[in-house]
């Protein structure tokens, strides 16, 4: 329903994605009285609160919202789906409009001067012949273009609104299609609306409703192409994959183009979608390998890694004795090696490619120091340090004690761990003779593309990982198809080293590794019986009360399978955590945007790449004060003393930290974890996510639950079959560059 008034006043704006809520201010008597404000005013009209997207921020013109009304937790009020400015055919109305601000390079004298040539037909000029703005004095070229620019851009967005209003699509994802195909959305939709497809949150069932309601056949190519690139992107993102094969592929596609086709006469044949999928092959919109078809990003990512791994491992590298300078570093800096940990070493040296794989504490850092003190004693290169996230990377710098430690966004110039088109548009190869990345099983096929195209020929590069941990969250799977292509040279460490050989984690680990649930219990090591989330919920309350009192709530942390499930997810013992360590007060201040509520005192943590601190980084809100543009803003201390401010606009990429996801805990360490293992939880609990659960310990575990879902899951493993054919690419490239022949290796079971 629409509804007439004038902006009234602007209650939160954030200026980069144009999300506003606003009071408006109306006589419509038809405006709910629940919307209604309760304050009086002079004027004696109705206010009513507006959220949308662009909003006008103007009492300049009168202006019909158009939307629903939705409860929010400060009331009702108007979800605006579309607005329009009421723009009266007089002298007047049209300088009233043009110097409303709503459009950039027209304040209230450049208003006058077009009126005054124009007259009430200004609006038409500026509409249809925009370039006769030039014959007002005082606008430019530039302004001209700002001008035009601006218009295009307001008209854009709601032209967009109103094609997308009688499909209920929300502003927020109608600014989402602006984003990515700008001024000519509308346009691109009417001819294709499954390009909607390449946009987040646009799923094929959603964009499939869109275009069959506009007329699009149940045959028609397009939607046909739609559903192909749909399912090689789901399978991408879900699965792990980075092709499917042909009659996979075509069986999930033409399921997916019948699933609402009720009728027989209008249900697409089996050969169809074979049909149109060679013509895609033949365009070059997907490619095939085989019986292996692939989105062309996924298989050039793959291809390029396969091509530049097989060129590394014929390159020459440094093939001296190192035993002499080894043995005085070891004398010097106090190292002591096992005969494995010294194997590793050599290899390091021997080869410009190699891994070292094995659990926490078997003395991968041991040997990450032996290392770097070695080359720093026999070459005088650039060594780097890096890890896929900023806990890992700094770890790695404590650990060493060479401090150039990096994110690999950071060391290649990526943007965001999630956005695989953000770049600071680096190019150059990486200035480091020694490349040594830890935690490599976190890295996908997408980022490890990014990391061999940016190494120079020569440069020696280390791997280091468990390649018992769950894969990488992107697809492919890299560290472990390195690993089972028999060509890189490999070291795993098996022998334990860390805190005491009695280490219950270490030796509990290593048991789980090899599916045995007869695990052994003790202080560092327990589990807490319970049947139900609540009851979990309750129990893990208790032990985080008691272990933060005797260790400080910066070293224990509550990892849970569940983000958003139930009593014992993560989302859910955030609330109740933070409730008990650092409720709401009169003298606790706090920052609300939405939902979302931040207080001083609060263990947060980012959730993108942003501002230098990297996805996954853990702090402390120190303080709530009000900066020079008179907005709330919160200070969060991050470790190594790094403060950085946030808007409520940027709180989005801020939540609660006392409990994550074991997925969002890759890479980090902490004193002491508390896992809830539940049936509940079952359809996510695997060996290898218990696995890199505990291994994240360093000296206590609590696992709450049930010991029968305990078992189920050591017995379950997900390292999945991912489809990538990257260890294969690397023994074909290596014996076309070699001359050699190399057996393609069966797939490994198990390292270490």
């Amino acid at each position: 329903m629409a509804y007439k008034g004038k902006y009234d006043r602007t209650i939160y704006h954030d200026p980069v994605s144009g999300y506003c809520i606003i009071s408006i201010k109306t006589s419509d008597a038809t405006v709910p009285k629940e919307a209604r404000s309760t304050y009086r005013h002079k004027d004696h009209l109705i206010r009513f609160t507006a959220t949308g997207y662009r909003l006008p921020l103007t009492d300049a013109v009168e202006i019909s919202f158009d939307g629903e009304w939705a409860e929010s937790k400060y009331g009702t009020q108007l979800a605006v789906g579309q607005w329009e400015e009421i723009i009266p055919r007089t002298i007047e109305g049209v300088r009233g409009y043009l110097a409303s601000g709503l459009i950039s390079g027209v304040g209230e004298k450049t208003a006058g001067d077009i009126v005054d040539r124009f007259g009430v037909d200004a609006l038409d000029i500026l509409e249809q012949c925009p370039e006769r703005l030039l014959e007002v004095k005082g606008i430019t070229e530039n302004k001209l273009e700002k001008i035009k620019e601006s218009y295009t851009q307001s008209r854009a967005i709601r032209d967009l609104m109103t094609y997308l209003a009688p499909f209920k699509i929300t502003p927020n994802t109608a600014m989402k299609i602006h984003q990515e195909f700008g001024t000519h959305s509308v346009s691109v939709i009417r001819k294709n609306p499954y390009e909607l497809c390449r946009i987040s949150g646009f799923g094929f069932i959603k964009v499939d409703d869109i275009a069959r309601k506009t007329g699009c056949p149940p045959n028609a190519p397009t939607r046909i192409r739609g559903a192909l690139f749909y399912i090689l992107d789901e399978n991408r993102s879900k699965n792990g994959h980075l092709y499917l094969g042909t009659d996979e592929l075509c069986k999930e596609t033409l399921a997916i183009l019948n699933e609402k086709l009720t009728e027989p006469q209008t249900r697409l044949n089996e050969r169809e979608v074979p049909d149109e999928l060679y013509s895609v092959i033949l365009s070059g919109g997907l490619v095939a390998d085989s019986d292996s078809i692939y989105l062309p990003r996924n298989f050039t990512a793959e291809d390029f890694v396969a091509k530049r791994v097989a060129e590394m491992l014929t390159e020459k590298s440094y093939n001296s004795d190192i035993s002499a300078e080894l043995a005085n570093v070891k004398k010097e800096s106090g190292i002591i090696l096992s005969k494995k940990q010294e194997d590793a070493v050599n290899m390091a040296f021997r080869h410009n490619l190699s891994i070292i794989t094995g659990s926490p504490g078997t003395g991968k850092t041991t040997v990450l120091k032996a290392v770097i003190k070695l080359y720093q004693r026999l070459r005088n290169g650039n060594i780097l340090l890096t890890a896929p996230t900023g806990r890992a990377s700094r770890r790695m710098a404590e650990s060493t004690g060479y401090q150039n430690a990096k994110t690999l966004h950071s060391a290649l110039g990526l943007v965001t761990s999630d956005d695989e088109k953000g770049h600071l548009n680096k190019t150059e190869p990486i200035d480091a003779d020694l490349v040594i990345i830890d935690e490599f099983s976190m890295v996908d096929m997408w980022l490890a593309s990014e990391l061999f195209s940016r190494l120079k020929h020569g440069t020696k590069v280390l791997m280091v990982g468990d390649a018992d941990q769950l894969p990488s969250v992107g697809a492919g799977n890299v560290f472990r198809e390195f690993i089972t292509c028999g060509l890189i040279p490999v070291t795993v460490l098996d022998e334990i080293f860390r805190q005491s050989k009695d280490s219950l984690i270490a030796h509990n680990a290593k048991s789980i590794n090899e599916s045995r649930t007869r695990l052994n219990y003790g202080s560092d090591f327990v589990f807490c019986e319970c049947d139900t989330q609540k009851q979990a919920s309750v129990k893990i309350q208790r032990i985080y009360l008691d272990m933060v009192a005797k260790e400080g709530v910066e070293n224990v942390q509550i990892l849970s399978p569940y983000r958003d499930d139930g009593a014992a997810s993560a989302g859910k013992l955030n609330e109740a955590i933070r409730e008990l360590v650092n409720p709401a007060s009169a003298e606790t201040a706090e920052l609300k945007a939405g939902q979302k509520v931040i207080r001083v005192n609060d263990r947060v943590m980012q959730t993108k790449n942003k501002r230098g601190i990297s996805n996954g980084d853990v702090g402390f809100v120190r303080s709530i004060s009000v900066n020079s543009d008179n907005e709330r803003v919160l200070t969060i201390e991050f470790s190594d003393s790094r403060f950085v401010e946030y808007t409520p606009a940027e709180l989005g990429i801020i939540e609660l930290a006392y409990a994550m996801t074991i997925h969002k805990a890759m890479g980090s360490e902490y004193e002491t974890v508390i896992i809830p293992v539940l049936s509940a939880h079952m359809v996510l609990l695997y060996r290898n996510l218990i696995y890199t659960a505990i291994t994240r310990a360093k000296r206590r575990v609590f696992l709450v639950g049930q010991k029968s879902s305990l078992i189920i899951a050591i017995h379950r493993n997900k390292t999945g079959k991912r489809n990538t054919l990257l260890g294969q690419r690397i023994v074909r490239y290596y014996q076309g560059y070699s001359g050699k022949i190399a057996a393609i290796p069966e797939p490994m079971k198990r390292t270490g």
